[in-house]
């Protein structure tokens, strides 16, 4: 099950919210038209789920995915074909997963249905695909609108809220509004060599992932193209670096144990979501002990998940992400 859920997640793209909109951004930079299609509603089972996004570019380059399968390939060869004809025209398609289907039939069998919207990018749409990925790679809130007349981007908390995908649609129009921007932000403190299959796998858990380490020319380091942040810092003053708040999470993997405590210290006191230190227990037991001695109550040290990561039994870089990955979830959902 563990290598199953591995080859799932290292396999799919890095950074899904930013990298669609770059791919986008990269075709129509180059006078390549693209169709966005984008999952706006589901009914039952269904392999999409709303929000789910495929580009497709007239040079017929594919990124993303809207649930795969025998639908998933015959909307991409309508998507050329609209690009094929220079129709340029937005629009809604419906697609119902049953044998029994009188219309819009998907070839599949899991019973629902999904609506996709079709939107046509090109030249003309520029500066507002520019300005989405600017406002992802900054991590500021806004919302893009999808309508039959193309799209409207809005900067501002005003415009965001994480859960708030909104569809709306009449026999003549309709209106798909998405936030911008990344709610929760993991602060990975430790760039070694599990801060690169964590840092891949939590950007498609749509967190922000910021990492921060104290060595220069760490190759884990430079080659972690999956973090949205990356500074090179002083142990000793990091807790400026994270916010209170919900939203904040904190993993704690420096290479030893007196960093680790070090930067554990700056944030026993905060309001945080989460905090995570690795380490054997023994290890952790021994940084705990010092922490209580020298003044921190047990309840604080006590809220600190370590060793980190839920008990599934990896012992690899990824399934050790895995298992980090996974508590974070849990604490985002159940806690």
């Amino acid at each position: 099950m563990v290598v199953l859920f591995l080859i799932i997640f290292l396999n799919l793209p890095k950074n899904l919210k930013t990298m669609i909109w770059k791919f986008i951004k990269n075709k129509v930079d180059k006078g390549i038209d693209v169709y966005l299609i984008t999952v706006a509603e589901t009914i039952g089972s269904s392999p999409g789920r709303v929000g789910f996004k495929m580009a497709v570019a007239a040079d017929n380059d594919l990124n993303g995915t809207i649930g795969g399968g025998i639908m998933e390939y015959q909307l991409v060869e309508l998507a050329r074909k609209e690009l094929n004809s220079k129709s340029g025209k937005n629009f809604l398609k419906r697609q119902v997963h049953s044998h029994d289907a009188e219309e819009d039939k998907s070839g599949m069998i899991c019973s629902g249905e999904q609506t996709q919207i079709f939107n046509h990018f090109s030249k003309e749409n520029a500066d507002e695909i520019v300005k989405i990925v600017e406002l992802i790679d900054s991590n500021k809130p806004g919302k893009f609108v999808l309508t039959a007349s193309g799209i409207e981007v809005y900067e501002g908390d005003a415009h965001f809220n994480r859960n708030s995908i909104e569809f709306q649609k009449s026999e003549s129009s309709y209106r798909y509004s998405e936030p911008i921007g990344f709610k929760e932000t993991v602060y990975i403190f430790g760039a070694g060599h599990i801060s690169v299959p964590l840092s891949q796998i939590l950007a498609l858990l749509d967190f922000r992932v910021e990492v921060y380490d104290n060595r220069k020319d760490l190759s884990t380091f430079n080659q972690n193209v999956y973090a949205h942040k990356k500074v090179i810092v002083d142990y000793k003053n990091v807790s400026g670096l994270v916010p209170e708040g919900k939203n904040s999470y904190v993993v704690i993997m420096t290479f030893g144990h007196k960093f680790d405590e070090i930067v554990l210290k700056q944030f026993l006191n905060k309001d945080l979501k989460y905090i995570g230190m690795i380490g054997s227990k023994s290890k952790v037991g021994t940084i705990f002990q010092e922490l209580v001695n020298e003044g921190f109550s047990q309840e604080q040290v006590a809220r600190v998940c370590s060793p980190i990561g839920l008990p599934i039994g990896g012992q690899s870089a990824a399934e050790i992400a895995v298992s980090i990955a996974a508590q974070i979830v849990e604490w985002r959902n159940k806690r």
